[in-house]
Order: C-alpha cells, then sequence, then structure tokens
C-alpha cells in the first residue's frame, strides 16, 4: 500500500479513479482513516471513482500513519501533511470532501491553501455547542490513551495537544471570521446528533459566502440517494473550466 514519507511523518494514502482530483478527508475523529469511510452515510469511495480521481488518507496518528504531536499548532500541522501528501502527487487545485471531523480539516485547508481548494463538500461536519464539549474531551482522551503506548510520546505532550486541538468553539480548526471570508463554494449536509450538531452545519452556511445546505439528506434511503447525486453534481460544477 502507497506510503509517503516527509520530515519525520509517514502518511498512508490510496488513490481511486481518474478525473479532477478530489481529497477525501475520513470520518472517525482523530482516528480518521480510509477505512472509516466505509461506514459513512455518503462514502465517496464507493460512488465518485468514475467521475474523480479520489485521494484518501491515513491522518497523522491515525490508522496507517504516524508521526510527532505538533502541539504549537494541531490542526496546521494537520494541514501540512495533506498539502505535502498533495505536492508529492503533482497536485495543484483539487475539491475537498469531508466527513465528521473532516469538515474541520477542510476548512483548515481551505484558510491554509485558498488559492488551491476549489471547493468543499462537509459531511456531517462536527463543532463544539452548549453541552457537547465532554463529548470532544473523551474522544480525543480515548485517541492520547492509545497513543500513550508510544516511548517517543510523553504524557504531557498528549496532553498540550489534545487540550490545544479541541480548545475552541464552533467548528474548532477555523473562527467564525474565517468562514465569513472564505471564497470557496460550500456544499453542508449537516449532522443529526451531537457529535455532529445540526445547528453547527446550518451556521457554517448561514456564514459563508458561497454556501448551500442540504437537508433532509439522510433520513431516508431516498433522500440518501438524492444526496449522493448533489454531492457528485455540485463537485463536477465546480471544476475549473480550463480542466474541464
Amino acid at each position: 500500500m502507497p506510503q509517503f514519507e516527509y520530515d519525520s511523518v509517514s502518511i498512508h494514502f490510496e488513490e481511486h479513479g481518474g478525473g479532477f482530483p478530489v481529497l477525501l478527508v475520513a470520518p472517525g475523529a482523530m482516528e480518521s482513516s480510509i477505512e472509516m469511510w466505509a461506514g459513512a452515510t455518503i462514502n465517496p469511495l464507493a460512488l465518485y471513482a468514475d467521475s474523480f480521481r479520489l485521494i484518501a488518507m491515513d491522518q497523522r496518528n491515525a490508522g496507517r500513519s504516524v508521526g510527532p504531536l505538533e502541539s504549537s499548532d494541531p490542526w496546521g500541522g494537520y494541514a501540512r501533511d495533506q498539502l505535502a501528501l498533495l505536492d508529492h502527487l503533482g497536485v495543484d487545485q483539487f475539491h475537498v470532501m469531508g466527513a465528521c471531523i473532516g469538515g474541520s480539516f477542510a476548512l483548515k485547508l481551505i484558510e491554509q491553501a485558498p488559492a488551491r481548494v476549489v471547493a468543499a463538500v462537509l459531511e456531517q461536519p462536527v463543532g463544539i455547542t452548549d453541552d457537547n464539549g465532554p463529548l470532544y474531551e473523551q474522544m480525543w482522551r480515548s485517541w492520547g490513551a492509545r497513543l500513550s503506548r508510544r516511548p517517543d510520546l510523553s504524557p504531557e505532550e498528549i496532553e498540550e495537544f489534545g487540550t490545544r486541538m479541541w480548545r475552541d468553539d464552533f467548528v474548532v480548526s477555523v473562527s467564525r471570521e474565517f468562514v465569513r471570508s472564505c471564497g470557496a463554494p460550500l456544499l453542508v449536509l449537516p449532522g443529526t446528533d451531537r457529535y455532529h450538531p445540526t445547528a453547527i452545519g446550518r451556521e457554517i452556511v448561514a456564514l459563508a459566502p458561497v454556501g448551500q445546505v442540504l437537508e433532509p439528506w439522510n433520513d431516508s434511503q431516498d433522500h440518501v440517494d438524492h444526496a449522493a447525486a448533489v454531492v457528485s453534481g455540485f463537485l463536477q460544477a465546480h471544476i475549473p473550466r480550463n480542466r474541464k
């Protein structure tokens, strides 16, 4: 299986299909890895390989990817991994589709590389509201407990990384002010549970200059099938003219 290495990081990735590139950032919270797409309501790996060049990856310290903890800038560290992989693959402009935590990763990518991210799909984005903060803390601490078995990471490093990564509100990775200035078109499929609050998905769309929301989309198979077609159409519609 392909493995990309740079600096002290090793990233596991897969490529499927052909066409305009779409970076897939999987669900699974801190365990965001390729295999997690199999449980997603809309799984792009199963649906879109005939139309797009799909690039899927295990995030650092999830699945088969490994590396140090960048406690000074956790979200930025993940974005650097993603962009480094795309550079390695010779990809300049691309779409991004993120589910769960992948929505926050996608927004961070747009912030870090606005000229490269053409459009983004956010499927059930995460976000911190008044009552769900403890759920995310429990989640990252469970991930941290697994990492604590590594001799190269100290408990203090893990604590600092997790605390800093999840210390803010909203979508955590970027601010509301950034989303208000976000130039990339966004298609948002809000979640319907405490890990993926409906209000967060709707707020992203309300703030974004070029945002659209799809609801309901996951309450019946007919709606899911329609949503999958809408996602494909959205990605096709935003392929740059010189790439069609």
